[in-house]
């Protein structure tokens, strides 16, 4: 049986308190909090709802994570030196591994996908094994077309519920 497809408001659900590492914090005392919201059957993907007061604080990514800010406004130091201003609409990608400081001047609030990085074979494996679901059943398992989009069955999403 199919999971069932989850829906949520991060602009506006109720955050739980998930303080900041303290070595980690440079200035201030930003309190972050968080929600998870949902997550893959396989457990490598995750997405929650994050925010954090004002404060400049180091952060360190164990997985991949692409975020969209929802409010507010960060300074995000890449390893390099260079600062970036993320914004309401904007989003960005930090792969596993990646460091960078953050200093919220007031408050943000950001919706973040998390994904738990595989071995590049491991990958190819998982790629070549949806590419063969795609052949044989004629739905895709994630594959992508050169545009980027998922690909859809003929008769779009509706044959894909069928």
């Amino acid at each position: 049986m199919a999971r069932p497809v989850a829906f949520a408001a991060p602009a506006d659900i109720e955050l739980d308190p998930d303080p900041i590492r303290a070595d980690w914090v440079i200035e201030g005392s930003p309190k972050a909090r968080s929600k998870y919201l949902a997550g893959s059957a396989d457990g490598a993907a995750s997405v929650m709802a994050w925010s954090c007061t004002a404060g400049r604080f180091q952060w360190c990514y164990k997985v991949d994570e692409v975020l969209h800010i929802i409010s507010g406004e960060v300074f995000v130091t890449d390893e390099q030196g260079t600062v970036r201003r993320l914004g309401p609409g904007d989003m960005a990608f930090f792969p596993a591994g990646a460091r960078s400081v953050w200093h919220v001047p007031h408050e943000v609030r950001k919706l973040a996908m998390c994904r738990h990085s595989m071995p590049r074979p491991l990958g190819f494996m998982v790629r070549a094994w949806n590419n063969l679901i795609h052949r044989v059943s004629g739905f895709s398992a994630g594959q992508r077309t050169l545009a980027g989009r998922p690909v859809m069955p003929a008769g779009g999403a509706q044959a894909a519920s069928a």
